[in-house]
This record gives structure tokens, sequence and C-alpha cells, in this order.
């Protein structure tokens, strides 16, 4: 969606309300936002409604939210057993749901001492890993009994989606109980074939090292931590990991030797070796993933490496020779494993993004020109 095509939908909603100013109705424009496949809404006191489409800010053509307006979205957005976090915090978070539109994960902030909002958009029904065109091979990480899978990417790639889809294929395939910590809880699972219990920090729980302990006596099968953010957490997931439990969890990394490499330097020098070599045991795989523009313009399209922890991995993470694995993962063969030029290659072939798409986004953008041109090296052209 363009620029103008959004302005376009606001002029529409001036239509339907039979006024001559664009006056602003919150349910009225999220409605029309989420039709419109937008991901994020910026508002804020001073400032028209700002949107994000397809990775793109846009302006809309409203007016300015006045302060007077800002009041009446809080009143509505903000549920009651949090309103009065309005005068006392600088920041906080919290979910909530239009029901048969969808969740909206939402960040409460100051903005020159005035209150401001952003919402991550959250579909209610959750997409399958084939609408993604995410891996198959993502499935094979469920067959493990106990671990820690990770999926890293920045900011608004898509983690907690992805997420959501595997467990969502775990929920109508297996008889298992999952545990969710979230902040603030994005995806609903509903129980099929799965049970699902689902823990918000702030409502359900007090941080997530307390709620990982507690979460080890309520007898689950597979535990979503929705993000390892420091060391105590990462501490707390690494224990839950050997002890019997499948973890899954995110973090804000770009590929698989950046997430190992996170992990052990969030610890003092003295305590590396150690963490190292447990991370050598538990680490089952990392999925680090990037949107892309699609060649249709409707919508992105993630591009995921994959790393399947094998003992030749797992032998790098001990040696303290991670940069190595690189080279499994161009190597890929029958391990599952896709390196990102890999990825954005299959998606060049199926037609989703511009063989251009690719080389910029690539990290090694002279490997991709050289696939793209049918000059593979090793496995990486057997797709």
């Amino acid at each position: 969606m363009t620029q103008e095509h959004f302005q376009n939908l606001s002029e529409h909603m001036t239509q339907e309300q039979n006024g001559t100013e664009l006056k602003f109705e919150i349910e009225t424009f999220l409605k029309l936002a989420v039709k419109q496949g937008v991901s994020d809404i910026h508002l804020r006191v001073n400032s028209a409604p700002v949107v994000r489409k397809d990775g793109v800010i846009m302006k809309t053509k409203y007016d300015v939210i006045s302060e007077q307006t800002m009041e009446t979205i809080l009143g509505i957005i903000v549920p009651s057993k949090l309103q009065h976090k309005i005068k006392t915090n600088y920041d906080f978070d919290f979910s909530i749901e239009m029901p048969d539109i969808a969740r909206f994960r939402v960040n409460f902030f100051k903005d020159y001492g005035r209150p401001g909002l952003v919402m991550r958009v959250v579909p209610i029904d959750i997409p399958s890993i084939e609408e993604l065109y995410l891996p198959p091979t993502l499935r094979n990480f469920l067959n493990y009994n106990n671990g820690l899978v990770l999926v890293t990417g920045p900011t608004g790639s898509g983690k907690s989606t992805t997420l959501a889809t595997i467990l969502d294929y775990l929920n109508n395939s297996y008889p298992k109980h999952v545990l969710t910590l979230e902040d603030p809880i994005e995806f609903v699972h509903r129980n099929k074939k799965s049970v699902f219990s689902q823990r918000q920090l702030g409502s359900d729980a007090d941080s997530f090292p307390n709620a990982i302990k507690y979460a080890l006596r309520q007898d689950p099968d597979i535990l979503l931590i929705g993000e390892m953010r420091d060391r105590e957490t990462i501490l707390s997931a690494l224990k839950a990991a050997e002890t019997g439990h499948l973890v899954f969890s995110t973090l804000h990394t770009t590929d698989a030797v950046q997430t190992i490499n996170r992990i052990i330097n969030s610890f003092e020098p003295h305590e590396r070796e150690a963490i190292r070599n447990q991370l050598a045991c538990i680490l089952r795989g990392t999925i680090a993933q990037r949107l892309l523009k699609r060649k249709d313009s409707k919508g992105r399209v993630p591009a995921t490496e994959v790393l399947v922890v094998t003992p030749a991995a797992r032998d790098y993470i001990i040696k303290n020779e991670v940069e190595k694995i690189y080279e499994l993962l161009n190597e890929g063969g029958t391990s599952g494993m896709i390196s990102m030029n890999l990825s954005m290659y299959k998606l060049v072939k199926a037609n989703l993004i511009n063989p251009e798409t690719a080389v910029e986004i690539s990290n090694n953008p002279n490997e991709m020109k050289q696939m793209l041109q049918g000059v593979f090296h090793g496995t990486q052209g057997k797709v």
C-alpha cells in the first residue's frame, strides 16, 4: 500500500462518517488499518497518525492528535486495570484484542512529557508454515524432547509469528503441554491436540526468571520464553533446556554465529567456558530471518536461515570456533541447514522476490550474484 493508497483510505473513512473534517475514531481506524495490511500504528500528541506498511513508514492525512483526543484513545485502548500506569509509568507494554479483527501488542510511552502509543498488529488466525513460505524443516525441531531452539532477527522481522506458526503446527499434531511466558501475550493458542498455558509478565508473573523457575513445576513439555533479554533469563532458559524441556525463545541477532556469541558474551569471561560447553550440549538449532518485500508488492516474505546443531557444529562451539559454522551452513547437505543466501535464492526461484532484493539484502552479495547466475559452490545449488 503506497502513501497515496493510505491517504485515499483516510478520505474514504471521512466519507463514511459524512463529515467535512477528518474525525479520528480509534476503533474505525484500527479496523481499516488491519484490513489494509498495516503492521504498526504510531499515535502521539501533536502528530498525525502514522503507520508502517511493508516496512515503510507512512503519514496519514488525519489532523494532528490533540491531548484531548489522546486522552480519549487511552481511555479506550488501555485496559482498566492498567489505567493507573498512565500517570505513574514512563513506559509499559500490554496487549488487546478486537474480536474477529486482530490482536495488538501495545507500547505506552512518553514523548516530551506527553503520552504516545505504538501498536503492533497481531493476526488472530495463526498462519501455517506453507502460508509464510517457511522451510518445512522447521517442523523437525519439534521432534526433540529437550534442548533450546532460538528464533532470531531484528525488530519487526516476524520472530513471534514464526514461533506461533511452529507451535500451531504442534497444536494440530501432538498431545503436549505448552507453557508460554510472554511480555505481553501476542498470539493466543486455542487448545487442539495440545494444551496451552499462557502467562503474561505483570499480570501472571513478575519476571522471566521467576516464571521459568515455577514453570518447571507445572509439567510442561515445551516452554516458550518470549525473549531472552538478560543474563538471568538466559541462565534460567539454559537450565530448563537441560532438565528435560524443549525451550523456544528469541534473540535480536542477525544470524546463527552472532546468536551463539551473544549468549556466551552475556557472561563474565571466567564463566564463558562453562556456558559454552552447556550451550553446545543443549542448543538444537537457530532460525534467523529477515522480511523481504514481495515481487508482487503484496506484503513481505521471510528469508530464513536454519542452523541445525550437528556433532560438527557442537564441536565448533566447544572449541570456540563458531565462525566455522558458516561453512556448515553453506554446505547444507541432508541435515536440514539452510543459509540465508540459499533461502533468498529459493525465494527468487519461486518468483516471490526480485533478484536485486536478494543481492541488496545479502551479507555476501558476491556469492548471491554467483548463485543467481547459476554458479554454485558445494551443495548450495541443489534446491
